[in-house]
């Protein structure tokens, strides 16, 4: 090879690999663009999301004092929440809870989708009526419905089951019946997010699939057994994780209807939570325990989607 090929090659590498940055830049700048307009968002959610997290997490190991120096003290805090006498009736009342709201309050708003999907002409009309309740705001109708609950003989649920001979009920104060009321409660108030969330995911199953059925000679029970619950599996599945991860949270409602009460009967995590921090003033202890509470959600969660995924992908 000749002096002047070798020296017009080595000439041309060093273009080549201008051309190749620049093009890399060209791809790239998009990106880092749309990268720089979203950074300061992206900031602020780490900052008052991420930022209490990251905190609790280490004030679980100290014993913070107000206004004064935090003291590490290691397990200290996650010994002292464990062997508290009130955890286990806490913990105890939760999943009590769960197991309620998850019996009685999740098939609720399915039905409701599938009996107003059905409905064609008025549907918009009773899927507003399902929705209402999620409008009123929480602390209004916790006492609204703390009258209705009055167990004397003039109360509005007592007196209209007065009229076929049922009761006076104690209601909230009986240690029987204070969760069913406020698993009841919980239900009327939730499930009409759960009810459009639903009624969206049915517009997406096949109308032929319907069509299919109706030929076949099949009624709505079978349309909805064969048809509806299995092209809904994968909503129907994160709802139900969403549903347990929400109701081991349950604070207002027992706090406002109860106070925990009667006997501790309606005495939740998140109350022993607050009865930590506000009561006692020992913060320490009460994000070790919402540590706690974090990482047992978090191992079902894993643990739940794992053992559903072949189910609801089939």
């Amino acid at each position: 090879m000749s002096e002047q090929a070798r020296l017009s090659r080595s000439a041309v590498r060093p273009a080549n690999r201008a051309s190749g940055l620049t093009r890399r830049w060209r791809r790239a700048r998009p990106g880092l663009v749309a990268l720089g307009i979203a950074l300061p968002a992206i900031l602020v959610y780490l900052y008052f999301s991420w930022g209490p997290i990251v905190s609790s997490l280490i004030m679980s190991w100290q014993n913070p004092v107000p206004g004064g120096t935090a003291e590490w003290v290691g397990w200290d805090n996650f010994v002292y929440v464990l062997t508290d006498p009130g955890l286990p009736q806490a913990a105890l009342n939760t999943i009590y809870y769960t197991v309620l709201a998850v019996l009685f309050g999740f098939p609720v708003p399915l039905a409701l989708a599938v009996f107003i999907s059905e409905l064609k002409k008025r549907a918009w009309y009773f899927s507003g009526l399902a929705y209402l309740p999620v409008v009123v705001p929480p602390v209004v109708a916790i006492l609204l419905w703390k009258f209705f609950y009055e167990p004397s003989d003039d109360g509005v649920f007592n007196s209209i089951l007065g009229l076929v001979g049922i009761g006076p009920l104690p209601w909230l104060n009986s240690t029987a019946m204070a969760m069913p009321s406020i698993v009841l409660e919980t239900t009327w108030a939730g499930a009409g997010s759960a009810v459009i969330i639903y009624i969206a995911a049915l517009t997406s199953v096949p109308s032929e699939l319907y069509e299919a059925a109706e030929l076949d000679g099949a009624g709505i029970w079978k349309r909805v057994w064969h048809v509806t619950l299995p092209q809904m599996r994968g909503i129907i599945g994160t709802m139900l994780l969403l549903q347990v991860i929400g109701t081991m949270q349950i604070f207002t409602e027992p706090f406002l209807f109860t106070g925990g009460g009667p006997q501790n009967a309606t005495k939740t995590l998140l109350m022993s939570v607050y009865d930590y921090a506000f009561i006692r003033v020992d913060y320490g202890a009460a994000t070790a325990l919402s540590v706690l509470l974090a990482v047992v959600l978090a191992f079902f969660s894993v643990a739940y989607l794992l053992l559903t995924r072949r189910w609801s992908r089939s």
